[in-house]
């Protein structure tokens, strides 16, 4: 087992997002105790939120929310502090999100306010970013909910397990898509299917990849529910059978869903809930893979993101706006969370990321 990580954190930072971060900050993290130690922030960066790494951990990518850019940084070998290499546009404003491709070559990226998804070539060798490959817009009849639902708002981008299909839930439409990724070209083809329709203003958010394969569960940030689908990694295709509320049931007030993550073993999902400020923990039943709540843990204010850290030991949540990430153990036997104490304290976290040590 690793004896530690590399933490990289994603903060906002502009006074219109109402934000308090710096940049990126990077930590190490004993893996027996999950205790966090700080090693460097990188400044000057603008909203810095959604992070990811390449499939080799040498190289990490950030998003700038609210600008048209992403930029590369490498990762330095041993200490795991960040050093910046170069930028390029997306061809669209807002990127809120940003996954690999499983050959190493190019990066998919979701542009939310401009209804697009947007494909970068990346240098294997030496990480930097080069040009766009393909830049695909989202269409379709836009959800009720005429604040948030006026066009279409991708705001995901994550590959399924085996790397064939790439899964984007669409806000604005209230529809999850999958694309086929050419690994030569860099162009991006619908699959089979195209999309599924959810329900009427639910807004599909975040996905969770069960690691089974054959399961998919989308969190609903509108209607604050979570959808589980059958998922065919042949042909990209999602068959609903499960739609269940992220809150308990005794809670009325206003809440959004934010994040949802499975646990690696697949017997647990969590998913976090802004106003109602908690996690919840549900169970997945091995036969049919239904969800059952086994219950809500109150956490700091606005949990817009959670994670699991590579042993499943721990959960992180970074919450929005309270300047905190706050450590939870984890039960192996009943998923169920314990207070395991403050990790950080950083300006307006919103995205956690682990690479081993």
């Amino acid at each position: 087992m690793t004896d530690a990580y590399h933490v990289y954190v994603g903060c906002r930072t502009t006074r219109e997002r109402n934000a308090r971060g710096d940049g990126i900050q990077v930590y190490r993290m004993e893996a027996s105790s999950g205790r966090w130690t700080h090693v460097q922030l990188v400044e000057g960066l603008v909203n810095p939120s959604f992070l990811a790494l390449d499939r080799t951990g040498r190289f990490l990518y950030a998003v700038h929310g609210d600008r048209e850019e992403i930029s590369a940084f490498r990762v330095e070998p041993g200490s795991g502090r960040l050093t910046f290499l170069n930028a390029a546009s997306t061809g669209g404003r807002n990127p809120v999100h940003l996954a690999v491709d499983p050959t190493n070559r190019f990066i998919v990226v979701p542009n939310h306010v401009t209804s697009t998804l947007a494909v970068l070539r990346i240098d294997r060798e030496t990480g930097h970013l080069s040009e766009r490959t393909d830049l695909v817009a989202l269409e379709g009849a836009t959800g009720p909910h005429k604040v948030e639902q006026p066009f279409a708002k991708p705001h995901q981008t994550e590959f399924d397990r085996q790397g064939r299909f790439v899964i984007v839930p669409d806000k604005g439409l209230d529809r999850v898509f999958a694309f086929r990724l050419d690994p030569a070209a860099g162009k991006l083809a619908p699959s089979g299917q195209g999309s599924v329709v959810a329900r009427e203003n639910a807004g599909p958010r975040h996905v969770a990849m069960h690691p089974g394969g054959r399961l998919a569960h989308v969190l609903n940030e509108l209607d604050s529910t979570i959808t589980t689908y059958h998922y065919d990694p042949d042909t990209g295709a999602l068959e609903p059978f499960q739609l269940l509320p992220s809150l308990p049931d005794s809670f009325t007030g206003n809440s959004r869903a934010a994040e949802i993550t499975v646990s690696a073993d697949g017997r647990f999902v969590y998913a976090s809930n802004r106003g109602h400020d908690s996690v919840g923990v549900f169970a997945v039943e091995k036969a049919t893979g239904r969800l059952a709540p086994v219950e809500w843990v109150s956490v700091g204010r606005t949990p817009r993101f959670i994670t699991l850290d590579p042993s499943g030991r721990f959960l992180f949540v970074a919450s929005e706006d309270d300047d905190a990430i706050a450590a939870f153990s984890v039960s192996p036997e009943t998923g169920r969370l314990a207070p395991a104490g403050e990790a950080a304290r950083t300006g307006s976290p919103v995205c956690i990321i682990f690479l081993p040590a």
